[in-house]
Formats: structure tokens, C-alpha cells, sequence
């Protein structure tokens, strides 16, 4: 009865809509307005009432600046009415302002659209959240490649959900986050927004944010779609090289996991273009690639809400890639909105103006808007924004919300299970009990915390420095702490060498911090030095400036000596891993980063973090990434000694074509033994599931924890596949002396390729399972066939 009553009062309604002029008045009880109504009629009532210009006002983004002053808190009306006559779909705020300016902003702007325009329909409230919802003193968690490395997609859920309750808090309920690229050139200057090399780890940990942050409502954005973290040259928007299968084999996976698995509420496109010998993407940039956006993403994956482009990527189409000429609005708009970017981020010339003129002359097709708008919506509807359009919560609830002490607990928590230990020649971990005097030394050793991009305006002068964190642990103790900086990161100047030297020489331990650094998004749009960040790439990976040349005459007058890098990517200095007494890589911290390392360093915590990435000998040794086509690397070293020595090889003449460190490394104050792995079946189809076990034990007298590592390889293929894939992965936690069982399921219709046909088949053969603590560390094996 209930839905005889709901379709006839619905009919009712459509009936009026269509009679309804542009500008009449709604009724209460419009379908769209009802939550009990099916998204799809929602979606098709409030369409059917729009007028052009409220369908064009939903493609573009608004600003927060155009209301209000960001330097002195001011509101100008007449900003907040001529921002929402066409940009009224979502807006930005993620500007170094006070929390009060944002809630009280977010509020009138989102009320103006409710209350006093005719649909009344809400906005996203859009910022970054890569590692933190970027506003000042939101909680700053560490850089994703750095959180990729503790292999913990649950503690990446939970990240997610504090980051949402933070930005809701303030109103925001829209984010741009996940980046699930791949950090596969390492040139590149935005590996440090990554979750690393490895699609099947990437997927797993961008699946877990989106559901993380879209669990209490706050839409996540998947980006940058898709294959953009392998530019050309490693430089920023440049050309990605590579065929359809490669895309589809290596990066669209992670993607898919994301979007689809995990139900994301939008996706961003990407800057570069597609440049490849054979593949339908050839030459076409991706915010205009509608074989991607379009066929891919809507026609094989059934994703339903909408694309962005990345701000100023519209124009882009033009003015960089040579499409039409420069400035062209109307070409752009065909460009890009037609192959199925819904949404015209700001940054640009806001080409999507040109929509009304290209409909007058029927040069775009009306259906064309309406399914960008559709898309918009129906993010909205399902996100709940109609129902809740103002989220943020009373002034006096705000600390509690926003960088709560569970959060601090949790950034912690996180940056010390994302320490990765290299090396360790027996000075790990530091018996806090009996050390004496500790020398923390180098540039990002104090003085500014060494976060990565993506964090508001003078961040890095809050937080937890590795000098504050050691400290810390031995406030009210008779342990003598020092700190001497050494050089300046971007200097050669090397007058501060003596004192720091001076201090190490007369310290039990001495602790280097040397690396990469980023900016915040103020300086590094303002042309400050940094050696990492968008639009930041490198032609080398090794130490800048004064920095190798204070870690040689650190470690010449103390044995003790741990080598620290803080960093944004890999660093490539193979004779800092054969000269320091210990090696520890922490990739761009969280706020409480100085305390998680000194809570590793001194084995308050046992390290368990496992690199998200591979480490090369040298830039010149690259790409590293594990999972390399068969046949691609050929190995018969040389080596170049400390002492000059020379060895001639000839893959490579002087160096090595293998990492120094692979994917999954990382080592422990625990050492673990893996029992054999066996398979619950031999004999499957393309349809089953095959589940791997294991026993691990902790063979020492430490707790510690374990990342149990599946990798499989299809032996036998009608096309060349990688040497193995990572295809599961279980973080486990051990007593002392305690073993426990581990199963891992492996997914058989996710072991496909794409054959020469172009379509996906998994192959009937030989499938081996490897299973170890890394990429090279393969402790067993077993096959099983799919028939």
C-alpha cells in the first residue's frame, strides 16, 4: 500500500515538474526532497526543474575567497551571491585561516544556497587530506608513502575517520584524497603522496581511506586518474609512457579498488597525457580521455557519480597540450566535459562558461550537461547532503572533534609501526637505562618539523621534532641530550661542521637526521627551496648539499652512529648502509614524529615497518620497482669501493640493476620463522578462492610484529607478466616465543592478464606462491593449476 501510495504521489509530482516554469516555486514535497525516495527519481525530479543556469552552476567550483577576506575575516555579500550565480556546486576553503572563519563561512554559504535559492541545493565543502585535513592545527599524519610502509590498512581506516570527523567539525564534508598513483619513477616530486610501488598495496590502503572518510558522510576523491605518477623524465604533468595493458595490468587495479570496491563519491582526473605505441589512450590527455573517463571507468566499471579535473587541469588541453588555441573555452569545454569530466575545478579560466553558447548553436548536446549534473547529484543524495547540508559542530565542541588526544595517539600509533629499520649492526635498540649522553645532529634534526606537502601555512613550526622526541624521553633523567645542526639542508656551507662534530665526539650515540624536504602549501607555491613536492622533481636521489659530508665526519669519531633519513622518497647513498652503525628510513612524519622515532631508536617500540617502496643503488640504476616484466633484469654487477677500488660487471658495469633495498624490507629487533606455506586446493577454476597457510614464530625475546608477504606468478602466460605480484599480505603480532597460524586468501579471478585480444582471461597453467618478509625475502613456495 505504502509504495502504491509513493508512486502515485510521485507521478503526481513528475507531472508537475514538467508544467513547472524554470522559475516557479517547489513544493515541499518534491520527490528530490525526500530521503525515502529512490536516488535515480531524486536525481530525475530535481533535474527535470533545473534551469541552464542552475545546471551550469553545479560544473564549476566555487571559492571561498570570493566571500570572504582570508586576511582579515571580513564578508562581502555581494563575493558570496556572484560566486554562487555559476559556481554553486562545491567550493574550496582549505586556506590558513582561523577554524571559527571556515564553520562560520562554510554555514552562511551553504544556508544561502538552501534557504534563499529556489532548489536549494547544498554544496561540497572542499580541502586536502592527503595526511590530514589541511587546516591549522588539524592533526598531521605522516605522508602516505611513509603510513603505506606499515602495511596496516586497518590503522588507515581509522586515520581516515579522524580526519573526517575533523573536517566535518568546520563544515567540510568533501576531500581530495586518496592519491593511488604509483610511485614508480622516483624523480618524481610527489612520491611522497603516495601509497608506493605496488598496485595490490596501494589498492587495499585507498580502498580503506575512501571507506574511512565516506563512513560518517565525508565524500573521498580518488586521483589522479589514472597512470600519472610516471611522467616523462620524472617531471611534473609531463607525458606517461606505456601500452593499454600495462595500464590496465599495473596501475588501474589500485584504482578500481578504490573506486568501485570502496563505492567513492568522486574521482579527479589527471594533468599529463597518455603518450603510447599501440593503446586507444595514445596522445590523449587524461582530462579529455573519454576511452578512460568514459568507456573504462562508467562503461566497464559501472562507476555512477562524478569526475573533476585538477585544478587548472581544463586548461591545460590548450594552452600545454596543443588540442586548440590557447584560451579557447569553447574547445576545452567540448574537450573535456564530453569525455566525461563532470566538473571544472577552479584554477583555471573556468572554461566551462562557455557552456550556455555552445548549446545555443547545438554545438554540445544538453544531454551532455545533464549527465554531469546527474553524476554531481547523485554524490550528493548519497553522501546525505540534502538531509545534513550544515555539519559543523557547536564552537565548544571543537577540541574535542579536532586534533582530540586520540588523534595525537593514533598519529603516533601510526608514524611508529611506519619506521622502517635498514640496517642494524647491533647499537639498536639504544638501552635508554644506560645511555649517558646522546648527540642528535643534522639539518632536519630540530628546528622545523620535516613534513611533506599538503600541510597548511607554517605547519612545520608545530610538532614533535627528533631532538624534542629524545628529549622527551629522558626529561627528569641524568641522560645528557644534545643538538648541533651541521649544515643547513640547502647549503654547502659547512662552518656549523665542528660543533656538530665536537658533539658527537664526546656523545655515547650520535643520531643524524639528513633527507628531503618539502614546503607548505603557501611557501611551496612561492618559489622556497624544497627538494620534494609537486611540481618539485629531482635529477638525482642522492644527499643534497653539505649533508653526505657531515654524516662521513659524524661517523669518523663515532662508531655509534645512526643515520636517520627523514625523507619524501628514497635517498641513494649505498655507503651510509656499509659505514653506520644503524640505518633508519622515516619517510615524512606525523606531528608526534620526533616521539615515534625516539620510542623506536631507544625499543620502546620494535620496529615493523616494511618499505613501501624499493630503494635503488643510484638514480642511474632505476626504475626499481620489484615487479618487473620477466626478462627485464639481467644481473652481473661491478662495484666502485670507498677506497676507489673499481670491479667491472656488465648489468650494470659499476653498479647493480637490483635494489639495495626491496620492496616489503624492513627489519626488526625480533627475529621470525616462517614454516612452509601450503594451499588448501591444486586443482581451481577461475571463480575459487585458494587459501595460503603458514605458521610464524617469534624466535626471540622480544614482542614484535611481522608483515607475512604473498606474492604470486603466473609461470607460464600467453603475454609477458611480471616476475611475481604481491598478492596479499598479513601484518601479525607476536610474543616472545609465541607462533601463531596465518591464512591468506588468494582471489584466482584477480590472476588474469590482458591478452593479445585485449581481454581479461585467467590463463589455465601453473601458479607459484612465494611467501616472505619482502619482495626478495622468500622464505617458501607451493603452486597450485587452474584448469
Amino acid at each position: 500500500m505504502k509504495s502504491l501510495i509513493y508512486s502515485l504521489t510521485m507521478a503526481v509530482t513528475t507531472v508537475m515538474a514538467n508544467v513547472l516554469p524554470g522559475n516557479g516555486t517547489i513544493p515541499p514535497d518534491a520527490v528530490y526532497k525526500s530521503p525515502k525516495a529512490p536516488i535515480d527519481d531524486r536525481i530525475k525530479d530535481l533535474l527535470s526543474r533545473m534551469t541552464l543556469e542552475e545546471k551550469v552552476a553545479q560544473v564549476m567550483q566555487g571559492d571561498l575567497s570570493n566571500w570572504l577576506n582570508t586576511t582579515d575575516g571580513s564578508f562581502n555579500r555581494s563575493g558570496l551571491v556572484e560566486n554562487m550565480s555559476y559556481k554553486a556546486g562545491q567550493f574550496y576553503v582549505g586556506y590558513p585561516v582561523p577554524w571559527e572563519w571556515i564553520a562560520r563561512e562554510t554555514e552562511r554559504a551553504q544556508r544561502y544556497l538552501v534557504d534563499e535559492t529556489r532548489l536549494g541545493i547544498p554544496a561540497l565543502v572542499q580541502s586536502e587530506g592527503i595526511h590530514g585535513f589541511l587546516i591549522g592545527n588539524a592533526t598531521i599524519f605522516n605522508s602516505p608513502i611513509g603510513y603505506a610502509c606499515a602495511f596496516d590498512p586497518d590503522l588507515v581506516e581509522k586515520m581516515a575517520e579522524v580526519i573526517a570527523q575533523e573536517s566535518l567539525a568546520l563544515g567540510v564534508n568533501h576531500l581530495f584524497a586518496p592519491v593511488v598513483d604509483l610511485s614508480r619513477e622516483l624523480r618524481f616530486g610527489r612520491v611522497e603522496e603516495m601509497f608506493g610501488e605496488d598496485p595490490y598495496l596501494a589498492g587495499e590502503l585507498g580502498y580503506s581511506y575512501v571507506k574511512g572518510l565516506q563512513k560518517n558522510g565525508v565524500a573521498a576523491t580518488v586521483k589522479h586518474f589514472a597512470g600519472f605518477g610516471t611522467p616523462e623524465q620524472g617531471l611534473n604533468t609531463a607525458p606517461v609512457h606505456g601500452g593499454e595493458r600495462e595500464m590496465r595490468r599495473t596501475y588501474l587495479p589500485a584504482f578500481k579498488r578504490s573506486i568501485i570496491d570502496a563505492d567513492a563519491w568522486s574521482v579527479m582526473s589527471a594533468y599529463h597525457s597518455h603518450v603510447t605505441p599501440l593503446g586507444r589512450y595514445d596522445g590523449v590527455p587524461a582530462a579529455a580521455d573519454y576511452h578512460l573517463l568514459t568507456e573504462v571507468l562508467r562503461g566497464e566499471w559501472g562507476f555512477k557519480y562524478h569526475v573533476m579535473t585538477d585544478a587548472g587541469g581544463s586548461d591545460k588541453l590548450c594552452n600545454d597540450h596543443g588540442l586548440c588555441e590557447r584560451g579557447d573555452k569553447r574547445a576545452v569545454t567540448m574537450l573535456a566535459l564530453v569525455a566525461g569530466s563532470d566538473v571544472e575545478l577552479g584554477g583555471g579560466t573556468f572554461n566551462y562558461r562557455a557552456i550556455p553558447s555552445l548549446l545555443e548553436d547545438g554545438s554540445l548536446e544538453e544531454k551532455v550537461l545533464d549527465t554531469a549534473v546527474s553524476r554531481i547529484l547523485r554524490s550528493k543524495f548519497a553522501m546525505g547532503l540534502f538531509e545534513n547540508p550544515f555539519s559543523a559542530a557547536p564552537q565548544e565542541r571543537w577540541d574535542k572533534l579536532i586534533h582530540s588526544e586520540e588523534a595525537v595517539k593514533l598519529a603516533t600509533q601510526l608514524d611508529r609501526e611506519s619506521i622502517v629499520l635498514l640496517e642494524n649492526n647491533g647499537v639498536l635498540p639504544i638501552d635508554k637505562e644506560k645511555a649517558k649522553s646522546i648527540a642528535v645532529l643534522g639539518p632536519m634534526a630540530h628546528g622545523f618539523m620535516n613534513y611533506g606537502d599538503y600541510v597548511v601555512y607554517l605547519s612545520q613550526y608545530r610538532g614533535v621534532t627528533p631532538y624534542d622526541g629524545i628529549k622527551n624521553l629522558f626529561k627528569g633523567t641524568h641522560t645528557t641530550v644534545t643538538h648541533a645542526q651541521g649544515c643547513e639542508r640547502w647549503s654547502n656551507d659547512k662552518s656549523g661542521f665542528p660543533e656538530a662534530v665536537a658533539a658527537a665526539k664526546a656523545a655515547e650515540v650520535a643520531v643524524v637526521v639528513v633527507g628531503t624536504w618539502s614546503r607548505d602549501q603557501r611557501e611551496l607555491w612561492r618559489g622556497f627551496n624544497a627538494t620534494t613536492g609537486e611540481h618539485v622533481d629531482l635529477h638525482n636521489l642522492n644527499l643534497v648539499g653539505a649533508q653526505a659530508d657531515l654524516v662521513r665526519e659524524i661517523l669518523a669519531v663515532n662508531n655509534n652512529t645512526i643515520v636517520v633519513f627523514s625523507s619524501g622518497k628514497p635517498v641513494t647513498e649505498p655507503w651510509i648502509s656499509t659505514s653506520a652503525a644503524a640505518l633508519v628510513q622515516q619517510f615524512y612524519p606525523s606531528e608526534q614524529g620526533g616521539n615515534a622515532l625516539a620510542d623506536v631508536l631507544f625499543g620502546i617500540y620494535n620496529p615493523s615497518g616494511k618499505l613501501s617502496v624499493s630503494f635503488p643503488r643510484d638514480v642511474g640504476t632505476s626504475p626499481s620497482y620489484y615487479d618487473n616484466l620477466k626478462g627485464g633484469r639481467f644481473n652481473s654487477p661491478g662495484q666502485v669501493y670507498e677506497n676507489g677500488t673499481m670491479v667491472f660487471g656488465h648489468h650494470y658495469v659499476l653498479s647493480s640493476p637490483l635494489p639495495l633495498y626491496p620492496f616489503g624490507y624492513g627489519k626488526s629487533f625480533s627475529t621470525f620463522q616462517f614454516s612452509n606455506v601450503t594451499l588448501d586446493k591444486a586443482n581451481v577454476t577461475a571463480s575459487d578462492t585458494v587459501t595460503a597457510e603458514l605458521k610464524i614464530r617469534n624466535n626471540s625475546t622480544r614482542d614484535g610484529a611481522e608483515v607475512v608477504q604473498l606474492y604470486v606468478t603466473d609461470k607460464i602466460a600467453s603475454v609477458v607478466t611480471p616476475n611475481k605480484e604481491l598478492k596479499g599480505f598479513r601484518k601479525v603480532f607476536l610474543r616472545a616465543g609465541e607462533e601463531k597460524r596465518v591464512r591468506i586468501p588468494i582471489d584466482v579471478s584477480g590472476l588474469g592478464v590482458w591478452n593479445t585480444r585485449n581481454r581479461y582471461v585467467v590463463e589455465k597453467g601453473e601458479f607459484v606462491v612465494a611467501v616472505g618478509d619482502s619482495a626478495e625475502g622468500i622464505k617458501s613456495r607451493s603452486s597450485f593449476w587452474v584448469l
